[in-house]
């Protein structure tokens, strides 16, 4: 290692500064101009590169408006509704509580792209439902919550789809459609290990809603589950790109809370603009460190290096999507899921393409790969949020995720090694990959 290099100096201090707590956007920013004033370029050539790339990317538009329309929906009483019609819809089988929680986060997973805004903001409910009585342990229901709120940005509409859209230079539209299958199949394995959990554990089986409540429950859901009708209709209709879907999303969010449904207040609203903008504000550093440190990478030929270094392995397309999978896997375990999209993806895009694999099935296995990432310790985000809504120990909660994790794991393989899960809808649609 040359400790005089540019390169070497702005990794230590990349490295340094994280374990100091600063800001993984800051972090970035702060390694890049290090790296140009040594190199002898002009430091400004950050703020060039963080500009040019937000400028030129009118798809990160959608980014805040998705965020803002999720808020909206968490402060209304949306997420009330859609569990009372999930419940009339599976609750009614043994473990049906743990089926709710699923099939409501697959809905939510069509209306907000943010697993996050799922766990944050229907997770107490959906704890409190299934602890209610002592039906459920807390430390499963606080599992089971963190890993149905993964589904949110597999299923479109997907904010770590659109930072891919980005960085690999893919079709958004596609890339959405590409998620709706392996959504459904990470919900389907989900359930698989919930009824296995029931039947094990003689979980209770939930007290029967009434058929006759069907029509009212379904009407009084049905704005809600109109909303990703609405916005993958308009999508590949024709009729609106996905950065305008994300603004209707967010207006038809507003409509239907604050006028169908008369939940929102103005203050709610005040709240859910500021929460918004906090979010966005967070990702937005992310973004533009990551655009800064990319320029970096970009002018030490990292991608071509790695590509060559793979090339020499001589490996199939098929050895190089489980190696990519492992990666990802153990970053997943160390890193925030938008830094490695941001940072680590675009170093393994050029070499994917080279071995001829499709741009949109490489996306949804780095967006799932990367979800499983907030589940996994010792640094899942939603491991952290969940064990502080239900005030259950983090080990508690870790230990009961094990079973579903595997399970997804197992999913995500599928995922990998038939791409035609991902791209049979895509290929409906018109898309040529």
């Amino acid at each position: 290692m040359n400790l005089h290099d540019p390169f070497t100096l702005a990794m230590i201090a990349l490295v340094a500064l994280s374990l100091m707590g600063l800001p993984i956007g800051l972090t970035m920013i702060m390694a890049s101009i290090i790296y140009l004033g040594l190199s002898g370029q002009d430091m400004s050539t950050a703020a060039e590169q963080v500009l040019n790339g937000l400028n030129g990317s009118y798809v990160l538009l959608a980014v805040p408006l998705f965020i803002f329309s999720a808020g909206l929906m968490n402060a209304g009483s949306l997420t009330d509704r859609l569990l009372r019609f999930c419940n009339l819809l599976v609750g009614r089988f043994r473990g049906g509580l743990g089926h709710v929680n699923v099939v409501q986060s697959v809905i939510f997973a069509g209306m907000s792209g943010s697993a996050i805004a799922d766990a944050a903001g229907s997770g107490k409910v959906q704890i409190d439902m299934m602890t209610k009585n002592g039906a459920y342990p807390a430390s499963y229901a606080a599992a089971l919550t963190a890993v149905t709120a993964v589904i949110g940005p597999i299923i479109p509409p997907s904010i770590p789809m659109v930072l891919y859209a980005l960085v690999a230079d893919a079709s958004i539209g596609f890339l959405f459609l590409g998620g709706v299958i392996p959504g459904l199949l990470m919900a389907l394995a989900q359930m698989g290990i919930n009824s296995w959990m029931a039947h094990r554990h003689d979980f209770p089986i939930s007290e029967r809603v009434p058929l006759r409540e069907f029509p009212r429950l379904t009407l009084e859901a049905f704005p809600a589950l109109l909303m990703p009708v609405i916005l993958l209709g308009g999508i590949y209709g024709g009729v609106m790109t996905p950065t305008e879907a994300a603004a209707v999303a967010a207006a038809y969010a507003y409509l239907i809370a604050a006028v169908f449904y008369r939940s929102l207040t103005w203050r709610q609203t005040y709240t859910a603009v500021v929460e918004s903008a906090r979010s966005t504000a967070a990702i937005g550093m992310l973004i533009a460190g990551a655009l800064a440190f990319n320029y970096v990478i970009t002018s030490e030929n990292i991608p071509v290096t790695v590509r060559g270094l793979l090339a020499g392995w001589e490996m199939s397309k098929w050895e190089f999507l489980l190696v990519v999978n492992v990666i990802l896997l153990v970053l997943g375990c160390l890193l925030e899921g938008s830094t490695i999209l941001l940072v680590v993806v675009p170093v393994l895009v050029p070499t994917a393409q080279a071995l001829g694999v499709d741009m949109v099935h490489f996306g949804v296995v780095v967006v799932v790969n990367i979800m499983i990432g907030l589940i996994t310790p010792p640094y899942g985000l939603l491991l952290f949020i969940v064990a502080k809504i239900s005030e259950q120990p983090l080990a508690a909660v870790v230990r009961d995720t094990i079973p579903f994790m595997l399970a997804m794991i197992a999913a995500l393989m599928l995922i990998t090694y038939v791409p035609e899960l991902v791209l049979w809808l895509p290929r409906l649609m018109g898309y040529q990959g």
